[in-house]
């Protein structure tokens, strides 16, 4: 007798990611910006592309540089540092994929980001990723300032969705300005997820404030290198 067994997942490559949400990201020519760009950058989109407030599934993550650590190691006084970007930096929006054409309109526009003039250059795309850990930079909370209580809120907010990530990991607590007054956020990992999981998280997020950058989940390489940028800090 021939038996052919296959836990689930113990093939990624057989897993199809969809693709009705995708990342675009954008080359960007801008020597600096404010590190709390959050509103300033939203507004531009919004702006730009009215389109995008309506979207419940489009997201505007604040644009990162290499040094910034993926979010988890950041300028401590955003009054008084910028990010200098790079010809590396890009800008992301995360939209539904019948929004691709509308959204390239952006290129050779130049958007006003808090004073900073940010020109938009071309553009490519990315389906989501299947790699089973992911991270949030910023994850909006009332309890982000009580680390305990923002892990077993967001445990539950996972649990609703029918998501047990195996590892959690919780980092540095941020504010964001928005014309609604401060956002608390916490960057948090999680590890070890379903492929599925991974891709829902990516797709629909968690919490409040995606067109302010919040709740937005990026694919990580491995938890390590967060927790030796924690150790560090």
């Amino acid at each position: 007798m021939n038996l052919y067994w296959q836990d689930e997942n113990d093939s990624p490559e057989l897993y199809q990611v969809p693709d009705d949400i995708v990342d675009i990201l954008f080359k960007v020519r801008c020597p600096a910006l404010p590190i709390d760009h959050h509103q300033a950058l939203s507004d531009a989109i919004q702006q730009a592309m009215p389109w995008i407030a309506t979207e419940e599934d489009a997201a505007i993550p604040a644009i990162h540089v290499a040094e910034s650590g993926n979010g988890w190691m950041r300028p401590e006084d955003p009054d008084k540092e910028v990010l200098c970007l790079s010809r590396r930096t890009r800008m992301m929006l995360r939209i539904p994929s019948h929004r691709l054409d509308d959204a390239r309109k952006l290129t050779g526009m130049v958007l006003d980001i808090d004073g900073a003039s940010l020109e938009v250059g071309e553009s490519s795309t990315r389906p989501l990723s299947k790699l089973t850990t992911i991270f949030c930079r910023y994850l909006a909370s009332s309890q982000a300032d009580d680390e305990a209580a923002f892990m077993q809120s967001t445990h539950e907010k996972l649990a609703a969705l029918g998501i047990r990530p195996k590892k959690m990991l919780t980092g540095k607590l941020h504010r964001i300005a928005s014309h609604q007054g401060p956002i608390l956020t916490r960057s948090l990992l999680l590890a070890n997820l379903e492929i599925e999981e991974s891709v829902r998280l990516q797709q629909k997020g968690l919490g409040p404030g995606r067109k302010l950058g919040c709740g937005i989940f990026l694919p990580h390489k491995g938890i390590d290198p967060v927790r030796k940028g924690q150790e560090a800090s």
